[in-house]
């Protein structure tokens, strides 16, 4: 024992975490080019203000902010972030640990809703989800993309890299697979990945074509999960030749899995049983090289050349029960790698619960602040408005 009864270790522990939030906090004051020391005064109001804010003129006297409410407006009406280097410095900040030392990263979008706000350029429609079936609602809003590191074990915090306003005229998958591609490249300029390194697992849920995205993705050391529609049709490996016996063309597609039609499943090549404590007994069953059958329409109209086959895994989850005494639907997801182990279709589906983890900790989380959406800006939504 050392230090009044605190731990050497621990102590070492405080001084670490306490250095690098110093140099974090130095290089976000540099990331401000405009307004530089109210935008930084500002950040510390919105993060010690001792209850919800109502109003920009309340956040003022909060003790961290030292001028006058005319200097905060001046700061959301002028103040400028150099949002490349904030990257940088996001990506260069220590990861969430995990186990197995893989990355886990989770990719969704989050919706700065704007109804009110008739004049503010290339809103879009967002879908917003509502208590209870059928609740649902489209608000005009401002989507945003958002990257993130994933945590281990049950927790509302991630670790925000990036984040991309959606515009009406965006192919939101090209979109995606651009920021991600970025993202990852830094990751690997900060030292997080090496050669060798497992692959950095990237998880979506079912609004994004994940499929597509593996194929623009492919020369990048990812892994992508994502869930599918239970109304999806794929296919299984094309047989060696023609199904009749007769010389021409080998097919290149083979037999249909219908995944809402459980007489076109075969037996999983792996089965998995875990015991949870949230969700009961979950099993979880996989079949190997499963692909989907491209068209030149949509987003393949201008694909040049023949239609790529983009094998994968599929996985099937289903659980005992959800919180609440929810009675659950299987879960589908498809995984970009193939010849999947047992602990390879485990570490799936146990990360893509995990990525339910940015709904509490995504940028509008400042919600909870009590802050209206028109009052975003100053807060920890900087990132995006200047993105």
């Amino acid at each position: 024992m050392a230090g009044g009864g605190v731990e050497p270790d621990a102590e070492g522990g405080r001084v670490q975490a306490r250095d690098r939030l110093a140099d974090f906090r130095e290089e976000l004051y540099r990331c401000f080019t405009a307004r530089a020391d109210e935008l930084f005064e500002l950040a510390d109001a919105v993060l010690c203000a001792g209850g919800p804010v109502k109003t920009l003129a309340g956040l003022s006297l909060a003790p961290e902010h030292r001028r006058g409410h005319g200097a905060l407006y001046d700061a959301v009406n002028h103040g400028r972030i150099e949002v490349a280097r904030l990257r940088w410095s996001l990506a260069a900040l220590a990861l969430p640990a995990w186990p197995d030392g893989r990355i886990r990263l989770g990719v969704d979008v989050s919706s700065w809703l704007r109804p009110d706000a008739a004049t503010s350029p290339e809103r879009m429609f967002c879908h917003v989800y509502g208590r209870g079936k059928g609740n649902a609602q489209i608000i005009p809003g401002w989507p945003y993309s958002v990257v993130a590191a994933l945590e281990p074990g049950r927790t509302s915090w991630t670790a925000v890299l990036d984040a991309v306003r959606l515009g009406p005229d965006d192919d939101e998958t090209e979109v995606t697979a651009i920021q991600v591609r970025e993202a990852v490249d830094r990751l690997i300029a900060a030292g997080h990945w090496r050669s060798g390194d497992p692959d950095i697992l990237v998880v979506f849920d079912a609004g994004y074509d994940v499929i597509r995205l593996a194929y623009l993705l492919k020369d990048l050391p990812v892994e992508l999960l994502g869930r599918l529609r239970s109304d999806r049709v794929l296919h299984f490996p094309a047989p060696p030749g023609r199904r009749d016996g007769r010389p021409g063309r080998r097919p290149r597609h083979g037999a249909k899995f219908r995944l809402d039609d459980d007489a076109s499943w075969p037996e999983p090549a792996v089965t998995t049983v875990t015991e949870t404590t949230r969700y009961g007994t979950a099993v979880a069953g996989a079949w190997d090289r499963l692909h989907p059958r491209l068209a030149h329409r949509s987003a393949w109209q201008h694909h040049d050349g023949e239609l790529p086959v983009i094998e994968g895994t599929l996985i099937r989850l289903a659980v005992d029960h959800l919180p609440g005494d929810r009675d659950p639907k299987p879960v589908w997801l498809w995984w970009s790698a193939t010849g999947a182990t047992p602990a390879g279709v485990d570490r799936c589906w146990q990360a893509f619960l995990r990525r339910f983890d940015l709904e509490t900790s995504k940028p509008q989380c400042c919600h909870s602040r009590g802050w209206p959406a028109s009052l975003l800006a100053p807060s920890c939504s900087v990132f995006m408005s200047a993105a």
